[in-house]
């Protein structure tokens, strides 16, 4: 739902000693008469208090003051009391709004009579007051800024009789409820009892008054009076927003209502007597946006369109509206004249003015209508062009506005450049740019018909236009012609005019017979840049060859000749990297002549430079091969050439003959033979031998362990690939690396010994201890230790025979602390907790285990500690 405004006098949050309980204020005058040179006036200050608000009660007595505008001096000051208070009550306002505020005003009137003297310019009846409330939209730092509320009484500078005046008086109704969002009408419209006196209203700004310090002065403080601080966008002149205006004929406020807040108001009229202003009256009002929606049918008062014969409507969303009814005013269109949607759009028939009709809730309760006016006329194309883009001279911007109907009638450019003279409103007007750049320009035309586009283009701004050479710096040979290539944005102008064709253009002909400087100039829209071509002229092409020479077949090579030629063609093509180049590289790896013509136009010449291919001598390091950790390799070459040597030689035992032996120590070592001969080719041949040393075997046969007689043992090896076990006894298979192990009462222990080979058979060996227990699987624990550091006896632990896994072994002391846990056979307690020793007494230990047969075991006992 939108947020909506209701206007009225609003009521500030009250504090004992400030006005936040007053919502605004007037002051207006009756003349009485004259009477011994002295001008006699009845003054009443109104103020305005919401009867809802607990803030205080509307003030007992009002300080004011008069002062003379002549040199704005304090010429009566008095305390006035409170003669009686006026309700004013906002009426029902019916089904056809929702959420209607409820709104009950007092109005405190305060009357005094004065006599004053005339004064040359009049004076100023002033009543001060602290504060305004806290959140006034309109308003920075609302609740520290007071009110002052003024009249004007005319002197005699400007009519001798002007002191005999009685002031306007605001007369419009206070409790005017407004939705925001929505066409609203306010009257400040004021009444003159004298009536020759004309009436101009207009908005004014509010007055600073009374302070924190100085809630209620007495007398006010002296004029002139500060302006408040208005927040932006608002303003004096616009104080509630853009949308709203006020007929300075009736005091009319009209417009659509500002969003959700509180507004301060102020509204001044002028007295206007024989045509001169005598004085201004003021009314300040606090205005509160509520929260609030109106059944009303709601149109712009006009719609221009200007791009076609379509326009699409729109009606905002309201919960009081359920109906719509559009008639377009074009009966041209048939059928299609009609429309009950929310937001229609129309096809108008013709090109021209239309009266469109709303109708909402049509034939229901709160129902409405609303009238506009409808513009059609299609064919407004905005387009402008410019000349002249240089720092140095204004440049021409050209309207080339195109309209079907009516006249072009107003132009608003905007420049681009940050200057006092940055915008225009002529049709075609010239600007001076103090920089150079891009420049945003934005041209906003209409027309006759009230059509209203916008274009936007970029200029971009030069010193001197760019000139591009494709060369600037050539060679020719008599009598051949050349073009000259240059390209910009421009008129091209090109000299010594002496043998050249097409001097004006960007690609000149010239065909000199000595060596020339081409000067060439580029001219923009009157920004003027140039430059200059080399011609360079010779009568023949001078061609130097290199000698002819050896190369190693297979090998490319570089030819080379000195010229000043400016084309050049190899033969064979498919034997050189690029036959254009000067100097391109020799591919073919073989024997060749090969033959190259360098030219200037059509002089030419030509050479031909012989080079000879000799094989590479042949070397061969022989196979790749593996060997074990630490071990020798031996290697066997063999080459045609005249001389060899093999690198590197740190690792290799005879170096200087063809079958050294290697002792590489690295995982793997490359060594290189190579062959030298005298026959031309100056490289050696090469081959690579890639040596691979494995890794050192690292045997493991398992711990040694002890069984019972009958029970199996696993035993497990790693390290290698393959694995042999000796002796074979009791074993299932003694040639895999995890054998199982089951003894008879014969043996009492035995030890094997296991080979553990690698991938090429290399292999090491490692041995495993089995002992043999003649009894059940049974885990033994000492009945004593000294844990003394001797070396022996030193710790208490489990030891396990025939016993798969020792799921826990515990020791507890004497009050059942738990001092020591392992799962680890053969793993003990020192005698310590803490890394404190304990001293000598007896210790429970339990053990359980589960053996080979996966049975369970659960042993306890006692043990004693001896110091």
């Amino acid at each position: 739902m939108k947020r909506f405004l209701v206007i009225l006098i609003f009521v500030f949050f009250s504090k004992t000693l400030l006005a936040e309980h007053i919502t605004g204020g007037q002051i207006f005058y009756t003349y009485l008469g004259q009477s011994g040179g002295n001008y006699t006036y009845s003054i009443t200050l109104l103020l305005y208090r919401d009867s809802l608000s607990a803030g205080a009660q509307l003030d007992a007595m009002a300080g004011i003051g008069i002062f003379d505008k002549t040199n704005n001096a304090l010429v009566w000051n008095n305390t006035v009391p409170l003669a009686f208070v006026e309700n004013q009550h906002l009426s029902t306002p019916g089904k056809c709004i929702t959420n209607p505020p409820s709104v009950i005003y007092q109005i405190g009137h305060y009357n005094f009579v004065v006599s004053l003297p005339a004064s040359l310019n009049g004076y100023t009846v002033a009543y001060q007051r602290c504060c305004r409330i806290n959140g006034i939209t309109n308003l920075v730092g609302s609740s520290n800024t007071g009110a002052t509320y003024t009249a004007d009484i005319p002197g005699t500078r400007s009519i001798a009789t002007a002191p005999e005046n009685n002031s306007a008086q605001f007369v419009g109704v206070d409790t005017v409820v407004v939705c925001g969002g929505y066409p609203f009408t306010y009257s400040f419209a004021a009444i003159d009892p004298d009536f020759s006196d004309q009436l101009n209203y207009f908005f004014c700004e509010a007055y600073v008054g009374g302070s924190q310090s100085a809630s209620a002065p007495n007398p006010p403080s002296t004029p002139p009076y500060a302006s408040v601080n208005y927040a932006f966008p608002f303003g004096s002149g616009n104080p509630l927003g853009p949308g709203l205006n006020i007929d300075a004929a009736t005091g009319l406020i009209t417009g659509t209502a500002p969003p959700f807040g509180i507004y301060v108001v102020t509204v001044c009229v002028q007295e206007i007597r024989n045509g001169i202003v005598i004085a201004t009256q003021r009314k300040d009002l606090q205005i509160k946006a509520g929260d609030c929606a109106i059944a009303k049918a709601q149109l712009n008062p006009k719609y221009v369109t200007c791009d076609g014969l379509s326009f699409a409507f729109s009606h905002p969303d309201n919960p009081l509206i359920t109906a719509f009814y559009w008639e377009f005013g074009d009966p041209g269109s048939g059928a299609n004249n009609i429309s009950t949607l929310q937001n229609p759009s129309h096809d108008f028939s013709a090109p021209g003015s239309y009266t469109i009709k709303l109708v909402t809730n049509r034939n229901q309760d709160c129902s409405d209508s609303a009238n506009a006016k409808v513009e059609v006329w299609p064919g407004f194309f905005p387009n402008f062009n410019t000349n002249g883009i240089c720092i140095t001279n204004p440049v021409q911007f050209n309207d080339a506005t195109i309209t079907n109907f009516g006249v072009v009638d107003s132009w608003n450019w905007t420049f681009g450049d940050p200057t006092a003279t940055n915008t225009s409103t002529i049709q075609n007007p010239t600007h001076l740019y103090t920089s150079i750049g891009p420049k945003d320009i934005q041209l906003i035309v209409t027309n006759s018909k009230g059509c209203v586009d916008t274009i936007n283009k970029s200029v971009t701004i030069i010193d001197k236009p760019v000139i591009t050479l494709a060369f600037k710096d050539t060679l020719i040979c008599v009598p051949d012609p050349v073009q000259l290539q240059a390209s910009g944005t421009g008129n091209f102008s090109w000299t010594p005019l002496t043998n050249i064709v097409n001097a004006n253009t960007a690609t000149p002909t010239v065909n000199p017979t000595t060596t020339t400087w081409y000067h060439v100039q580029l001219d923009q829209q009157g920004c003027i840049n140039d430059d200059s071509v080399h011609v360079r002229v010779v009568s023949f092409v001078s061609l130097q060859d290199m000698n002819d020479t050896i190369i190693c077949q297979t090998d490319t090579f570089r030819l080379r000749i000195i010229s000043d030629g400016l084309r050049y063609q190899w033969t064979p093509a498919a034997s050189v990297s690029d036959p254009a180049l000067q100097n391109p590289m020799a591919i073919s790896g073989n024997s060749e002549i090969y033959h190259v013509v360098a030219s200037i136009g059509t002089c030419t010449a030509a050479k031909d430079i012989q080079v000879t291919a000799i094989p590479y001598p042949v070397a061969k390091a022989g196979l790749d091969s593996t060997i074990c950790y630490n071990t020798p390799a031996f290697l066997h070459g063999s080459h045609n050439g005249n001389t060899f040597s093999w690198t590197p030689v740190n690792t290799l035992t005879n170096a200087n003959t063809l079958n050294p032996i290697a002792n590489p120590t690295q995982p793997t070592t490359q060594y290189v033979l190579m062959a030298f001969d005298t026959r031309g080719c100056p490289k050696p041949g090469r081959d690579t031998v890639v040596i691979t040393q494995l890794p050192r075997i690292r045997p493991f046969a398992g711990h040694d362990t002890l069984v019972i007689v009958g029970q199996p043992v696993q035993l497990n090896a790693e390290g290698g690939v393959t694995y042999t076990w000796t002796p074979a006894t009791g074993l299932n298979n003694p040639n895999i690396h995890n054998p199982v192990g089951i003894y008879g009462s014969e043996i009492d222990s035995i030890r094997y010994i296991v080979r553990i080979y690698n991938e090429i058979g290399c292999y090491d060996s490692a041995t495993v201890k089995v002992t043999v227990f003649k009894t059940i699987p049974y885990v033994f624990v000492p009945t004593a230790f000294t844990p003394n550091g001797d070396g022996l006896n030193d710790v208490i632990r489990p030891i396990a025979v025939g016993v798969q896994k020792i799921n826990y072994f515990r020791v507890f002391n004497r009050w059942g602390q738990l001092v020591f846990s392992t799962t680890t056979n053969e793993q003990g307690w020192d005698g310590k907790i803490g890394g404190t020793p304990q001293a000598s007494n007896v210790y429970v230990w339990m053990v359980s285990a589960i053996d080979y047969l996966n049975k369970p075991i659960f042993l306890k006992g006692t043990v004693t500690l001896i110091r």
